[in-house]
Formats: C-alpha cells, structure tokens, sequence
C-alpha cells in the first residue's frame, strides 16, 4: 500500500476521533459552538507554531495579493459550519451516523469537484465505475445506519 494511502487513512481516523472528543468537549461544556471554538484555537496555535518551526519559505506580497478574496475566508467559514455540526450532531445521532453520512457527503462532492475541474484541480470525469462506487457507497451509508432508522 502506497505510503500516501496510509497517512490519508490515519488522518480520517483521526478526525473521526477528534470530532468525537470535542464533541464530548462541547456537551460536557454544554455549547457545541464553545467545542468548536476552543478546537479551533487549539489547532491555529498548533498550524502557527507548526508553521514557524517547519517553514523556511512565506509568500511575498504579490502572492499574497495574487490569492482571491473568497479564499480568504470561504475555506475557514465552510471548515466552523461543518466542524460545528460535526460537534451537534455526534451527540444526537451518534459518531458511526455522523462520520457515514459525512463521508458520504465529502466523496460524494470531491467528485462533482473532480469531476469539473473546480479551483484549478485536475479533472477527473466521472465514469460508469465512479457511478457504481457512488452508488455502492449510498448504499453502504443506509445499510450502516439500518439499525437508526436512517434507511427507511
């Protein structure tokens, strides 16, 4: 198995786990937006002191100008909504429901991006075998949350 592959799985079992304890974070403080906040700090001061201590390299400032104004702040407004519901909904659904279901949401749209070249990104047409996966993968979602009523 490529090495890549392998740090690709460890990061979504880790996300899995972090979702799931600050989930708890938010219950037990009882405010899911509190989990987040605090989530959220505790990550911008690890990426910051990650940054400075990794990085010898930072952009000048016709790269900085070059970045569309969008980007500046669509990518962490997406990343508070999504982390956030994350954190709700864990504790009302259940961490297997919620990362499913994500998953499935995550895939499903990587590929629309893909699929159209979005951002820049390589374009990756969607094909018969990417629908059957889409497909089997629906699926999996319903037959994973069979027990929850979520397939009926």
């Amino acid at each position: 198995m490529n090495i890549l592959y392998l740090l690709a799985f460890t990061a979504g079992a880790a996300i899995a786990l972090q979702a799931t304890m600050n989930a708890q974070l938010g219950v037990l403080l009882k405010n899911s937006m509190l989990g987040t906040s605090i989530a959220f700090l505790v990550a911008f001061i690890f990426t910051v002191s990650a940054m400075f201590s990794n990085s010898n390299q930072f952009p000048n400032i016709i790269d900085i100008k070059a970045v569309p104004t969008y980007l500046w702040f669509t990518g962490g407004m997406l990343s508070a909504f999504g982390v956030g519901v994350f954190y709700y909904l864990i504790p009302k659904i259940g961490v297997g429901s919620m990362m499913s279901f994500a998953l499935a949401g995550q895939i499903l749209f990587a590929m629309l991006i893909s699929h159209f070249g979005w951002f820049n990104f390589p374009e990756k047409p969607i094909n018969f075998e990417k629908l059957v996966g889409a497909a089997l993968l629906i699926i999996s979602v319903l037959l994973i949350n069979s027990e929850s009523g979520y397939a009926h």
